[in-house]
């Protein structure tokens, strides 16, 4: 499963990016909205996990253009604050996880991710 993590904060790209890395898990990690565009335009990620509040491009028109392109994308969006079931109306693969998370709960989340990913495969 190949994810795409967009993470402004150098110190949780790098730490956060890591930890996802596992067996049968790739991780690319960039910055802003507009690097995730370009490398996604190239070959498109499993899933996407972003921070909502990114310069530029925010995670969540980031999200809407990706799902625009691929309404099957799974999308994990990242936030301080509660965003409600607002982004989970833009499909049926779009989670949240509310920051600041624990480890745990992003690894099931992913493995939860990873295996419908698997099965439609």
């Amino acid at each position: 499963m190949r994810i795409l993590y967009v993470e402004d904060n150098p110190e949780l790209r790098e730490t956060i990016g890591m930890l996802m890395e596992s067996e049968g898990q790739t991780v690319t990690s960039c910055a802003t909205g507009e690097e995730a565009l370009e490398l996604d335009a190239r070959q498109p990620f499993d899933v996407l996990v972003s921070d909502v509040s990114l310069p530029g491009i925010s995670g969540t028109d980031l999200a809407r253009k990706l799902l625009a392109a691929d309404p099957q994308r799974w999308v994990v969006l990242c936030s301080g604050y509660e965003l409600g079931s607002h982004p989970e109306s833009w499909g049926a693969n779009v989670r949240t996880l509310l920051k600041p998370f624990e480890l745990e709960d992003l690894e099931q989340l992913l493995g939860s991710i990873r295996m419908a990913v698997g099965a439609a495969a």
